[in-house]
Protein backbone atom coordinates (compact mmCIF):
# COMPACT_ATOMS: atom_id res chain seq x y z
CA UNK A 1 0.00 0.00 0.00
CA UNK A 2 1.33 3.43 -0.93
CA UNK A 3 2.22 5.69 2.00
CA UNK A 4 3.09 9.34 2.36
CA UNK A 5 5.98 8.32 4.63
CA UNK A 6 7.34 5.10 6.05
CA UNK A 7 10.03 4.61 8.71
CA UNK A 8 11.40 1.17 9.60
CA UNK A 9 13.91 0.21 12.31
CA UNK A 10 15.37 3.72 12.42
CA UNK A 11 18.12 4.52 14.90
CA UNK A 12 20.02 7.79 14.61
CA UNK A 13 23.01 9.27 16.38
CA UNK A 14 24.45 12.70 15.82
CA UNK A 15 28.18 12.70 14.94
CA UNK A 16 30.43 12.53 18.00
CA UNK A 17 27.51 11.58 20.23
CA UNK A 18 27.45 8.40 22.29
CA UNK A 19 23.70 8.40 22.78
CA UNK A 20 21.17 7.74 20.05
CA UNK A 21 18.69 10.55 19.47
CA UNK A 22 16.18 8.13 17.96
CA UNK A 23 15.91 4.39 18.65
CA UNK A 24 14.06 1.71 16.70
CA UNK A 25 11.51 4.08 15.20
CA UNK A 26 8.66 2.41 13.31
CA UNK A 27 5.97 4.66 11.86
CA UNK A 28 3.65 4.85 8.88
CA UNK A 29 2.07 8.07 7.62
CA UNK A 30 -0.89 7.31 5.31
CA UNK A 31 -1.98 9.76 2.65
CA UNK A 32 -4.57 12.39 3.52
CA UNK A 33 -3.77 12.34 7.23
CA UNK A 34 -2.62 14.75 9.92
CA UNK A 35 -0.23 13.31 12.51
CA UNK A 36 0.54 15.09 15.77
CA UNK A 37 3.90 14.37 17.44
CA UNK A 38 3.88 14.90 21.20
CA UNK A 39 7.01 14.87 23.35
CA UNK A 40 9.04 16.92 25.78
CA UNK A 41 12.03 19.02 24.81
CA UNK A 42 14.81 16.73 23.65
CA UNK A 43 12.48 13.80 22.95
CA UNK A 44 13.60 13.62 19.32
CA UNK A 45 10.70 15.36 17.54
CA UNK A 46 12.84 17.79 15.55
CA UNK A 47 15.36 15.10 14.68
CA UNK A 48 12.64 12.85 13.30
CA UNK A 49 11.18 15.65 11.18
CA UNK A 50 14.59 16.61 9.83
CA UNK A 51 15.30 13.01 8.87
CA UNK A 52 11.99 12.83 7.04
CA UNK A 53 12.84 16.06 5.24
CA UNK A 54 16.28 14.83 4.18
CA UNK A 55 18.18 17.39 6.26
CA UNK A 56 20.04 14.59 8.06
CA UNK A 57 21.47 11.43 6.49
CA UNK A 58 20.58 8.23 8.31
CA UNK A 59 22.69 5.13 7.66
CA UNK A 60 20.58 2.69 9.69
CA UNK A 61 16.99 1.78 9.07
CA UNK A 62 14.69 2.71 6.22
CA UNK A 63 13.06 6.05 5.48
CA UNK A 64 10.77 6.59 2.51
CA UNK A 65 8.75 9.70 1.67
CA UNK A 66 6.44 9.37 -1.30
CA UNK A 67 8.31 6.12 -1.96
CA UNK A 68 11.72 7.82 -2.14
CA UNK A 69 14.73 8.18 0.14
CA UNK A 70 14.37 11.77 1.40
CA UNK A 71 18.15 12.29 1.32
CA UNK A 72 18.30 11.38 -2.36
CA UNK A 73 18.55 14.34 -4.77
CA UNK A 74 15.64 12.83 -6.72
CA UNK A 75 13.33 13.40 -3.75
CA UNK A 76 13.92 17.14 -3.95
CA UNK A 77 12.49 17.47 -7.44
CA UNK A 78 8.96 18.61 -7.99
CA UNK A 79 6.41 16.32 -9.52
CA UNK A 80 6.28 17.69 -13.06
CA UNK A 81 2.66 16.63 -13.53
CA UNK A 82 1.22 18.64 -10.65
CA UNK A 83 4.14 20.88 -9.58
CA UNK A 84 4.10 19.53 -6.04
CA UNK A 85 7.21 19.50 -3.89
CA UNK A 86 7.79 16.15 -2.24
CA UNK A 87 8.49 17.60 1.22
CA UNK A 88 8.24 21.00 2.85
CA UNK A 89 9.91 21.47 6.23
CA UNK A 90 9.12 24.55 8.31
CA UNK A 91 11.01 25.02 11.55
CA UNK A 92 12.17 27.73 13.89
CA UNK A 93 15.59 28.21 12.24
CA UNK A 94 14.10 30.59 9.67
CA UNK A 95 13.89 33.39 12.21
CA UNK A 96 17.67 33.35 12.56
CA UNK A 97 18.35 33.92 8.86
CA UNK A 98 19.95 37.30 8.17
CA UNK A 99 17.74 38.15 5.19
CA UNK A 100 14.56 38.43 7.25
CA UNK A 101 16.11 41.15 9.40
CA UNK A 102 17.01 43.33 6.40
CA UNK A 103 15.07 46.18 4.84
CA UNK A 104 13.34 44.05 2.22
CA UNK A 105 9.69 43.98 1.23
CA UNK A 106 7.39 41.03 1.79
CA UNK A 107 6.14 41.13 -1.81
CA UNK A 108 9.74 41.09 -3.02
CA UNK A 109 10.42 37.96 -0.98
CA UNK A 110 7.27 36.24 -2.27
CA UNK A 111 8.05 37.09 -5.88
CA UNK A 112 11.55 35.68 -5.47
CA UNK A 113 10.10 32.21 -4.82
CA UNK A 114 7.45 32.16 -7.55
CA UNK A 115 4.45 34.10 -6.26
CA UNK A 116 3.35 34.81 -9.85
CA UNK A 117 3.09 31.07 -10.56
CA UNK A 118 0.98 30.37 -7.45
CA UNK A 119 -0.88 33.66 -7.16
CA UNK A 120 -4.29 32.26 -6.18
CA UNK A 121 -2.81 30.05 -3.48
CA UNK A 122 -0.56 32.87 -2.31
CA UNK A 123 -3.43 35.33 -2.01
CA UNK A 124 -5.38 32.76 0.01
CA UNK A 125 -2.46 32.37 2.43
CA UNK A 126 -1.99 36.14 2.65
CA UNK A 127 -5.64 36.45 3.65
CA UNK A 128 -5.54 33.54 6.11
CA UNK A 129 -2.40 34.77 7.85
CA UNK A 130 -3.31 38.47 7.59
CA UNK A 131 -0.06 39.38 5.83
CA UNK A 132 0.46 42.85 4.34
CA UNK A 133 2.62 42.59 1.21
CA UNK A 134 3.79 46.18 1.81
CA UNK A 135 5.46 45.22 5.10
CA UNK A 136 9.23 45.70 5.42
CA UNK A 137 10.85 42.74 7.13
CA UNK A 138 13.14 44.68 9.48
CA UNK A 139 10.13 46.43 11.02
CA UNK A 140 8.08 43.34 11.82
CA UNK A 141 7.39 41.62 15.13
CA UNK A 142 8.32 37.96 15.61
CA UNK A 143 4.70 36.96 15.03
CA UNK A 144 4.49 38.92 11.77
CA UNK A 145 7.76 37.41 10.55
CA UNK A 146 6.37 33.97 11.34
CA UNK A 147 3.31 34.72 9.22
CA UNK A 148 5.56 35.68 6.33
CA UNK A 149 7.56 32.45 6.77
CA UNK A 150 4.41 30.35 6.64
CA UNK A 151 3.11 32.21 3.59
CA UNK A 152 6.40 31.62 1.79
CA UNK A 153 6.77 28.03 2.97
CA UNK A 154 3.25 26.98 2.01
CA UNK A 155 3.15 28.88 -1.29
CA UNK A 156 4.14 25.83 -3.34
CA UNK A 157 1.99 22.69 -2.89
CA UNK A 158 3.67 19.76 -1.13
CA UNK A 159 3.15 16.06 -0.63
CA UNK A 160 4.42 15.86 2.97
CA UNK A 161 4.42 18.93 5.20
CA UNK A 162 6.65 18.81 8.28
CA UNK A 163 5.89 21.48 10.88
CA UNK A 164 8.24 21.94 13.82
CA UNK A 165 6.82 24.38 16.38
CA UNK A 166 6.20 27.06 13.75
CA UNK A 167 2.89 28.29 15.17
CA UNK A 168 4.32 29.37 18.51
CA UNK A 169 4.39 33.07 17.53
CA UNK A 170 0.89 33.18 16.03
CA UNK A 171 -2.14 34.58 17.80
CA UNK A 172 -5.04 32.16 18.20
CA UNK A 173 -7.02 33.63 15.29
CA UNK A 174 -4.22 33.23 12.75
CA UNK A 175 -3.39 29.80 14.12
CA UNK A 176 -7.02 28.65 13.89
CA UNK A 177 -7.29 29.82 10.29
CA UNK A 178 -4.02 28.14 9.39
CA UNK A 179 -5.02 24.81 10.95
CA UNK A 180 -8.33 24.91 9.06
CA UNK A 181 -6.48 25.57 5.80
CA UNK A 182 -4.09 22.70 6.41
CA UNK A 183 -6.92 20.33 7.30
CA UNK A 184 -8.68 21.22 4.06
CA UNK A 185 -5.46 20.62 2.13
CA UNK A 186 -5.25 17.04 3.37
CA UNK A 187 -8.88 16.47 2.40
CA UNK A 188 -8.75 18.09 -1.03
CA UNK A 189 -5.57 16.61 -2.50
CA UNK A 190 -3.01 13.81 -2.04
CA UNK A 191 -0.89 15.07 0.84
CA UNK A 192 -0.21 14.57 4.56
CA UNK A 193 1.09 16.57 7.52
CA UNK A 194 3.32 15.75 10.48
CA UNK A 195 3.13 18.45 13.14
CA UNK A 196 5.28 18.65 16.29
CA UNK A 197 4.08 21.18 18.84
CA UNK A 198 3.69 21.99 22.53
CA UNK A 199 0.57 24.10 21.96
CA UNK A 200 -2.60 22.02 21.95
CA UNK A 201 -5.38 24.60 22.14
CA UNK A 202 -7.63 24.23 19.11
CA UNK A 203 -6.32 20.78 18.24
CA UNK A 204 -9.07 18.73 19.88
CA UNK A 205 -10.42 17.41 16.57
CA UNK A 206 -7.60 18.29 14.17
CA UNK A 207 -5.29 15.23 14.03
CA UNK A 208 -6.00 11.79 12.61
CA UNK A 209 -3.16 10.21 14.56
CA UNK A 210 -1.27 11.06 17.76
CA UNK A 211 2.28 9.81 18.39
CA UNK A 212 4.00 9.98 21.79
CA UNK A 213 7.79 10.28 21.57
CA UNK A 214 9.95 9.92 24.69
CA UNK A 215 13.75 9.83 24.88
CA UNK A 216 13.98 9.02 21.18
CA UNK A 217 11.51 6.15 21.28
CA UNK A 218 7.88 5.92 20.25
CA UNK A 219 5.89 5.14 23.38
CA UNK A 220 2.43 5.07 21.88
CA UNK A 221 0.65 5.65 18.56
CA UNK A 222 -3.08 6.29 18.61
CA UNK A 223 -5.69 6.46 15.90
CA UNK A 224 -7.59 9.58 16.89
CA UNK A 225 -10.99 8.40 15.65
CA UNK A 226 -10.76 4.92 17.17
CA UNK A 227 -8.56 5.25 20.26
CA UNK A 228 -8.96 8.78 21.64
CA UNK A 229 -12.14 9.58 23.53
CA UNK A 230 -13.31 12.57 25.52
CA UNK A 231 -15.27 12.49 28.75
CA UNK A 232 -17.32 15.25 30.36
CA UNK A 233 -15.90 14.25 33.71
CA UNK A 234 -13.30 16.53 35.27
CA UNK A 235 -10.68 13.81 35.51
CA UNK A 236 -7.16 12.96 34.43
CA UNK A 237 -6.28 10.89 31.39
CA UNK A 238 -7.22 7.24 31.83
CA UNK A 239 -5.42 4.56 29.83
CA UNK A 240 -7.26 1.39 28.89
CA UNK A 241 -6.01 -2.07 28.03
CA UNK A 242 -7.21 -1.74 24.46
CA UNK A 243 -4.61 0.98 23.83
CA UNK A 244 -7.19 3.75 23.86
CA UNK A 245 -7.29 6.80 26.10
CA UNK A 246 -10.12 8.80 27.62
CA UNK A 247 -9.38 12.48 28.19
CA UNK A 248 -11.23 14.29 30.94
CA UNK A 249 -12.81 17.70 30.61
CA UNK A 250 -10.17 20.42 30.41
CA UNK A 251 -10.77 24.12 30.92
CA UNK A 252 -9.43 26.27 28.09
CA UNK A 253 -9.48 29.96 27.22
CA UNK A 254 -8.94 29.16 23.55
CA UNK A 255 -12.60 29.73 22.48
CA UNK A 256 -12.73 33.06 24.34
CA UNK A 257 -9.43 34.31 22.90
CA UNK A 258 -10.45 33.22 19.41
CA UNK A 259 -13.79 35.04 19.70
CA UNK A 260 -12.22 38.25 21.01
CA UNK A 261 -9.55 38.39 18.29
CA UNK A 262 -12.09 37.63 15.59
CA UNK A 263 -14.16 40.56 16.89
CA UNK A 264 -11.02 42.72 16.79
CA UNK A 265 -10.53 41.84 13.12
CA UNK A 266 -14.17 42.62 12.29
CA UNK A 267 -13.97 46.02 13.99
CA UNK A 268 -11.08 47.01 11.68
CA UNK A 269 -13.18 46.57 8.56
Amino acid sequence: MSLAAEVRDLTYKFPHSDKASLCNIEIEIPWNTRTLIIGSNGAGKSTLLKLLSGKHLCLTGKIRVNGLDPFSPHSMHQNEADECQITTYLGTEWCHMSIIHRDIGVLELLESIGFHAHRERGETLIDILDVDVNWRMHRLSDGQKRRVQLTMGLLKPWRLLLLDEVTVDLDVRARSRLLSFLEQETKARRCSIVYATHIFDGLAEWPDRVVHLRDGRIVQQLSYAEEVRFSREDSSVVEHNDNSVTIGYAKSLHPLALTWLSQDETSKK
